[in-house]
């Protein structure tokens, strides 16, 4: 697909950039969907072509697919604490919306961004790959999970011009969430602790590989109407990884550990005090952060290294040690 034009929604996001970002520096014809109160001046720096579209216009959106090689989707809600008509809106209707301005412009490939926690809560010790079925143990109020199992629903009827990508917890610059929330909560002291004896490994992995990964399936006869998860097996534990971070930030290292089992209803407590109080944003602890900490990273990646030879670049530390730089770029940039 050299030279031709890709889409990406979700361009000012975590992963939209990175694929914006090497798709360009490939050089192919980028044209971003963005929302007309983004920041899309890294955009434009860049060379993409922005396209100030919202995802629920079908007419903007058909004008802005047409004539575009591949439209790769990565705009979506991502939360642990919003109502599920939030979801509904920002994740499967939007992605339904697209979908259909993809067959209006004659679009014939799409490369869609889900996440492994589609898989919901699967049971057992062994690692799972692609043939596991979605949405196992679903827990009340695990909308963000059950949004993204129905938006992939709607992705398979694409047919085999679709190809699904099931990335993990992802790190690296342009990170609006998952880091500054813990750093965040690692300068209040005292609100973070290991989950268990901290040893778990955790399931992350560099928005980059991530991106790369996407634009190789993108580019895999093979990948037409498949899924592929785009993880880590684990690398770096959860004492390790808030060592990398407590010492980029010059705090002093977590030690204070608790069992899994008081984490897990510690969050289920805070998350029913927050919808007693109608609380905007999220509690402290929620139990999807907690099953962030304490799930093992189960998840294997083999078929996207077998169809198109994709395999992690980028070690979780050197990782988190760019994120904490990027971020700390960015709070000491003028306002």
């Amino acid at each position: 697909m050299s030279g031709q034009l890709n889409v990406v929604t979700g361009a000012t996001g975590l992963l939209g950039g990175h694929i914006a970002e090497q798709l360009l520096a490939q050089g192919h014809r980028v044209r971003a969907i963005t929302r007309p109160t983004s920041d899309t001046a890294e955009l434009t720096k860049m060379g993409a072509e922005l396209a100030p579209v919202g995802l629920h216009d079908p007419a903007g959106l058909r004008t802005a697919f047409e004539g575009a090689a591949c439209v790769y989707h990565c705009a979506a809600l991502v939360s642990d604490w919003s109502a599920w008509n939030a979801h509904q809106r920002d994740t499967i209707d939007a992605t339904k919306n697209v979908l259909d301005a993809c067959r209006a412009a004659g679009v014939s490939r799409v490369i869609h961004a889900s996440s492994v926690y589609a898989y919901g809560h699967p049971h057992g010790t062994g690692q799972l790959d692609e043939t596991e079925p979605l949405g196992q143990h679903l827990r009340f109020w695990d909308y963000y999970a059950a949004a993204k199992i129905e938006a992939e629903k709607l992705v398979t009827q694409f047919g085999s011009g679709a190809t699904i990508v099931r990335p993990t917890w992802l790190i690296g610059p342009r990170d609006q969430r998952a880091i500054p929330r813990l750093v965040k909560a690692l300068r209040a002291r005292g609100r973070v602790f290991l989950i268990g004896n901290g040893q778990q490994l955790l399931n992350m992995l560099h928005a980059s590989d991530v991106a790369r990964g996407a634009i190789l399936a993108a580019n895999s006869e093979r990948a037409r109407g498949e899924a592929y998860n785009l993880c880590s097996t684990g690398e770096i534990t959860q004492k390790q990884m808030f060592d990398v971070l407590t010492d980029a930030l010059g705090l002093p290292p977590v030690r204070r550990g608790v069992p899994y089992r008081f984490a897990y209803a510690a969050g289920l407590f805070s998350e029913l005090v927050g919808f007693a109080i109608r609380l905007r944003r999220p509690p402290h602890l929620t139990r999807h952060a907690v099953s962030v900490f304490g799930r093992p990273p189960r998840f294997r990646a083999d078929k996207a290294f077998e169809h198109f030879g994709w395999r992690p670049e980028i070690s979780a530390e050197a990782g988190l040690r760019e994120t904490i730089s990027w971020l700390l770029k960015q709070e000491a940039a003028p306002s």
